[in-house]
C-alpha cells in the first residue's frame, strides 16, 4: 500500500469541492430528510454530513462495492471501502437514525430490492448519485433509483461538470441529457 492509499484508508472526508457541498447540506438541512440514498460512499465524509443534516429518526442507506470486489480499482472515479469502516459509519447515526451499508453493485436487482425491501414502500426524500462515473453507470442508477423518490424530493449528482476524457467521468454527458426535464439548481 503507497502512502497516498494508506492516508485515503484513514481519512473520512467528502470528496466534494467544500463550497458545493455546504450549499447542498444548507438546503438539506432546511427539510430534514427522513430517507436518503446515497449511492458511492468511499470514504464516509458525504454519509457523515447526510447524517448530521438529517431528521433525527431518519433512515440513511449507502450503496457500495465490496471491497473484495472494487471493478474500478486505479479508476480516477470509484473507490470502495474496507470492511472496518462499516462500524465507524454505522457510529455517524444519531437520534434514532438507522444507517444500513449495502455492499454491492448497485446496478443489480438485488441490490434495488434490498433497497425496497428497507424502504417498505416509503420513498426518498434524497438520492444522492456518485457512484459510477461513466455515462452507462450514472444513467442505470438514475433510472433504477430514481422512481424511488417521492414527488418534490431531491436528486444530486456529483461531479456534473465536464472532465478530461482519461479521467472516465461522464456524468455531464447524462446530466446534460437530462437537465431540461426537471427544475435545478447548479452550483
Amino acid at each position: 500500500m503507497s502512502d497516498i492509499d494508506l492516508i485515503n484508508a484513514l481519512t473520512i472526508r467528502p470528496a466534494q469541492v467544500k463550497e458545493e457541498i455546504r450549499e447542498f447540506l444548507s438546503i438539506l438541512q432546511k427539510i430534514r430528510p427522513k430517507i436518503i440514498l446515497e449511492i458511492g460512499t468511499e470514504r464516509g465524509g458525504t454519509l457523515f454530513l447526510l447524517s448530521q443534516v438529517a431528521d433525527e429518526d431518519a433512515t440513511l442507506i449507502s450503496i457500495d462495492l465490496p471491497w473484495d470486489n472494487r471493478a474500478s480499482k486505479g479508476h480516477s472515479f470509484g473507490f470502495s471501502y474496507p470492511p472496518w469502516r462499516e462500524k465507524l459509519y454505522r457510529s455517524f447515526a444519531r437520534g434514532n437514525q438507522k444507517i444500513y451499508l449495502l455492499r454491492g453493485d448497485s446496478h443489480s436487482q438485488a441490490t434495488l430490492m434490498e433497497v425496497k425491501r428497507i424502504l417498505r414502500g416509503r420513498k426518498l426524500d434524497v438520492l444522492f448519485i456518485d457512484g459510477d462515473h461513466t455515462y452507462e453507470g450514472v444513467k442505470k442508477d438514475f433510472e433504477m433509483y430514481s422512481p424511488l423518490v417521492k414527488k418534490g424530493g431531491i436528486i444530486a449528482f456529483h461531479d456534473i461538470v465536464p472532465h478530461l476524457p482519461e479521467t472516465g467521468c461522464e456524468v455531464n454527458k447524462f446530466w446534460n441529457e437530462i437537465k431540461n426535464n426537471y427544475k435545478y439548481l447548479l452550483r
